[in-house]
């Protein structure tokens, strides 16, 4: 997928446009495809959704061919992606709120709130130090299938479907973690001259505590320097006037 992108970015690099505005178009396109949808134009809501994960897609090939990728444009990017995936579900919500009436304007609301806690546990994977990647419905797959939603006027059936298999994919990553975090993890080479350090810092100082306390040539020779102090002492004042 990346390779296959790559000559994609290099020529929008090229263009003049960079990884940030393509990110920013996405997110506009998706506020407009929700806005569409919301209203009952289904078609052209989907069209421009799919018109919304080009950009989202291509980001990250501009940025590489570029040289600006960052953690910065990696955190936009991260959240415009949320904010996309909520404007849309919103915007179906009120579709079938419209549309159906009752309580199943709930259930995008229910693929969305199983999609934050996805997101949630790799961002938090990853901050431990721990991979949370993988899963049935990733958001890539959740485009897709909401895309034949839209397109073939299956949206009910393919929202459940969405909201079992994220809620499975959830549970794939909490225990994937769970696993990782469970297992016991390799001491770094640091870490272990840092212990090493410590432990011999700790020894040399209860060496020097015992070698003042304990009789021996080093606490003689203390005795005879203070000795031959206190001699010299005396030499002097026995020659004052």
């Amino acid at each position: 997928m990346e390779h296959g992108l790559k000559p994609v970015g290099s020529g929008l690099r090229r263009s003049g446009i960079t990884a940030d505005q393509l990110t920013a178009a996405g997110l506009v396109i998706a506020a407009v495809a929700a806005v569409a949808i919301g209203s009952g134009r289904i078609i052209v809501g989907l069209i421009l959704f799919i018109a919304s994960a080009l950009p989202d897609a291509l980001d990250g090939a501009v940025a590489k061919a570029s040289g600006t990728a960052s953690p910065r444009g990696a955190f936009f990017d991260s959240v415009s992606d949320r904010v996309s995936d909520s404007l849309v579900l919103g915007g179906i919500a009120w579709y079938l709120a419209g549309r159906d009436g009752g309580h199943i304007a709930l259930l995008p609301f229910a693929v969305l709130a199983v999609s934050s806690v996805i997101s949630y546990q790799r961002a938090k994977a990853e901050s431990l130090g721990y991979v949370a990647r993988g899963g049935l419905m990733e958001r890539a797959e959740r485009i897709i299938v909401l895309c034949i939603g839209l397109a073939f006027g299956v949206l009910v059936p393919v929202l459940w479907l969405m909201l079992v298999l994220t809620s499975f994919t959830a549970v794939q990553r909490f225990v994937k973690v769970w696993r990782q975090a469970s297992a016991p993890r390799p001491e770094r080479p640091e870490s272990r001259w840092r212990t090493w350090r410590s432990t011999m810092s700790d020894r040399s100082v209860t060496w020097r505590a015992r070698s003042d306390a304990a009789p021996g040539p080093g606490r003689w020779r203390r005795d005879r320097t203070a000795g031959e102090g206190t001699r010299a002492w005396r030499r002097r004042a026995g020659t004052r006037p």
